[in-house]
């Protein structure tokens, strides 16, 4: 839906299972309508889609694209923005790193990406431009020496090239303009702001530059124009929280840098806070999360640097000495303390009130994608807990 006139608002639909197509297809159906029964009665609704692998060359079959479009339409909904993060399946299995696979050093991720963007192409109404989230090119620990880790930087910055090159000739036979947005993560080859701005300026801009100027015939000038136009950051609010970065911070630092953001997914990391005397209290629930699906990074900031032990189960074995952890676990965005934790609401209520003075994106996301795997006390009705959260921010909007 559109907020202040300004912000195309969605819930990113990863939340439902999403093997395959038709799969994907029962969840939208039974869920959408409902949704906005609740939000957006009577108006255009936006909607965050994620396709698995199989399930968009499911969805290539046949009229099944047009069959969606259709849907989408009668029932005044409209695709804004996809994740195209996780490649292959999201749920009911152990996910953990290979969320990140393939990576961006492969072609079967550049080739699924392709496939995304035409697909939203054909869905996004005129008028909007569309985005999708992706991987920040792989996992760091994939990578075991600094010439590894530069291999896939610059074999990464090749293949964003090639999509920024597809983007262009997208633009140029339908008229919509879309971009591929990078999302950051704890150990994820880019974490922070400093290494975003360190992958443009000396891999990037430099292997997507040399690409544009040799196919388009463009002088260099316009070719970065176009990089930068094409390729653009996911500020994931969890994540960037988990760098310990504040909003203000990290958005103006992408402003200046000319490193647009292309969509702003809400969400919300666990806050662990130690206070003296409850030690154990916080342990236990912190405990409860603990679960073996998804990878739970845990940061600490230790003065100037962060800290990541790389999942969950390993900090709840040592647990180290700190005053305050923070855990890649997404819970509900208007969950703002949960039993003895709290969570970093307070960063998404930051980035809300920038926003009023700097519309620094299009795109806001809500995404709280481990819903099965929450604590039994917080798994309320699914649909509720949805237009919950979509009323919460539309509220502080």
């Amino acid at each position: 839906m559109i907020i202040n006139n300004k912000y195309h608002l969605g819930y990113c639909t990863n939340i439902h299972p999403g093997e395959n197509w038709q799969q994907t297809w029962e969840s939208l159906k039974k869920y959408l309508p409902r949704i906005k029964a609740e939000v957006a009665a009577g108006v255009p609704f936006g909607v965050g889609l994620r396709l698995s692998n199989t399930a968009s060359e499911e969805l290539q079959e046949g009229d099944h694209l047009q069959k969606l479009n259709d849907w989408l339409e009668e029932n005044q909904m409209y695709v804004f923005t996809m994740n195209g993060f996780p490649y292959g399946n999201f749920h009911n299995e152990r996910v953990k790193d290979q969320v990140h696979a393939p990576d961006w050093t492969t072609t079967d991720r550049l080739t699924y990406t392709k496939r995304l963007f035409d697909q939203l192409a054909f869905l996004v109404p005129r008028g909007i431009s569309g985005g999708i989230s992706t991987s920040p090119i792989s996992y760091k620990h994939w990578h075991k020496t600094e010439a590894a880790l530069e291999a896939a930087f610059l074999t990464g910055a090749k293949n964003m090239a090639q999509l920024a090159l597809h983007l262009y000739g997208i633009e140029k036979n339908t008229g919509k303009h879309l971009h591929l947005d990078i999302e950051p993560e704890p150990d994820g080859m880019l974490e922070n702001s400093d290494e975003v701005l360190q992958f443009f300026e000396a891999y990037l801009l430099p292997q997507g530059s040399t690409l544009l100027m040799e196919v388009l015939g463009v002088d260099a000038a316009t070719a970065k124009e176009l990089i930068l136009k094409y390729i653009t950051v996911c500020y994931d609010v969890c994540h960037f929280s988990l760098a310990y970065e504040e909003p203000e911070y990290t958005l103006t630092k992408f402003r200046d840098a000319g490193i647009k953001v292309g969509k702003i997914q809400v969400s919300s990391a666990l806050k662990i806070v130690f206070n003296e005397g409850d030690t154990e209290k916080v342990w236990g629930s912190l405990e409860q999360f603990n679960e073996g699906v998804y990878l739970h990074q845990v940061t600490q900031k230790c003065d100037d640097r962060v800290v990541t032990y790389n999942d969950l189960p390993k900090v709840l074995a040592e647990r180290p000495d700190a005053e305050e952890l923070r855990a890649h676990f997404h819970v509900p965005i208007f969950l703002e303390k949960y039993d003895a934790l709290f969570s970093t609401q307070d960063q998404i209520i930051k980035v809300v009130e920038y926003l009023k003075n700097n519309q620094v994106s299009e795109h806001l996301e809500i995404e709280t994608y481990t819903w099965d795997v929450l604590p039994a006390a917080l798994k309320t009705n699914l649909s509720e807990c949805i237009v919950r959260e979509i009323q919460w921010l539309k509220n502080k909007l």
